[in-house]
């Protein structure tokens, strides 16, 4: 018992070390010198969306920054998968909340989800996205397969409800699940 709790604690430790280390890695974000486009972000309800904030999506030399500026996402602490979707919808169909968006972006048709440095992977795998204790995910992430923010117009980002393993196993799509948060990128 004693070795699980321990596994446990140190899983959680290195989640959030991980999303700490990679959010210092990400250049500071300056609206004066780099373009950069606001994100809308809602809380998908089945009664009616929520607003959950935004999310700055910025050109750098290094690939795209997000930038977070959410907050209401209670119960949630714990890092999220973290999309770009396909389509420019957050709507709702008979599988789902979210689901008009469409699967993960893929212009290349590579057909499987993999890390977000790995150019086998789609185009729209992101790093995962940290909420902190109070419900708020404010750490910038970077996606360095994507060069420019013009790509990602007439898309929808996504934040799932459970987190992303960067890969198809043991379940589809690195296990994140139903989706929680969207925002469609005009």
């Amino acid at each position: 018992m004693k070795k699980l709790l321990l596994a446990a604690l140190f899983t959680s430790a290195a989640s959030v070390a991980t999303a700490n280390t990679m959010a210092q890695a990400v250049p500071t974000f300056n609206p004066e010198s780099a373009e950069h486009i606001r994100i809308d972000m809602n809380l998908l309800g089945k009664e009616s969306d929520l607003p959950a904030g935004y999310i700055i999506a910025a050109n750098t030399p290094y690939g795209v920054a997000f930038y977070p500026h959410l907050s209401h996402l209670e119960n949630a602490q714990g890092l999220h998968g973290f999309h770009i979707h396909q389509n420019p919808s957050c709507g709702a169909t008979e599988k789902g909340l979210g689901t008009q968006a469409g699967g993960h972006w893929d212009p290349k048709h590579n057909d499987q989800h993999s890390a977000p440095w790995d150019d086998a992977g789609h185009l729209g795998d992101l790093p995962a996205l940290y909420v902190n204790a109070q419900g708020e995910a404010n750490s910038p992430v970077l996606a360095v397969k994507i060069k420019n923010i013009n790509e990602l117009k007439q898309h929808a980002l996504m934040i799932h409800l459970g987190g992303d393993n960067y890969k198809d196993a043991p379940k589809k799509l690195g296990g994140g699940g139903p989706r929680m948060v969207c925002g469609v990128i005009k």
